[in-house]
């Protein structure tokens, strides 16, 4: 499988997020919203859904899967 790689610290900039108030708002620890932005930790699909229903774009804008050669 490859690698899952985001866009999530550029979106939260430029909606003038900080990691502290995107976490009050998404119901996680801020050390969440830090392990998300550092690729080491994966959010559950209903929890990227709402992530990106927060920036007003779509999970793949913030969530890319890298893909490997599955031949």
């Amino acid at each position: 499988m490859g690698a899952l790689k985001n866009k999530m610290q550029e979106h939260r900039k430029t909606r003038g997020f900080s990691q502290e108030k995107l976490a009050q708002t998404l119901g996680v620890s801020r050390q969440t919203i830090i392990s998300i932005e550092k690729g080491r930790y994966k959010p559950s699909l209903p929890l990227a859904m709402i992530i990106a229903e927060i920036f007003d774009t779509r999970v793949e804008d913030i969530f890319i899967l890298e893909e490997e050669d599955y031949k």
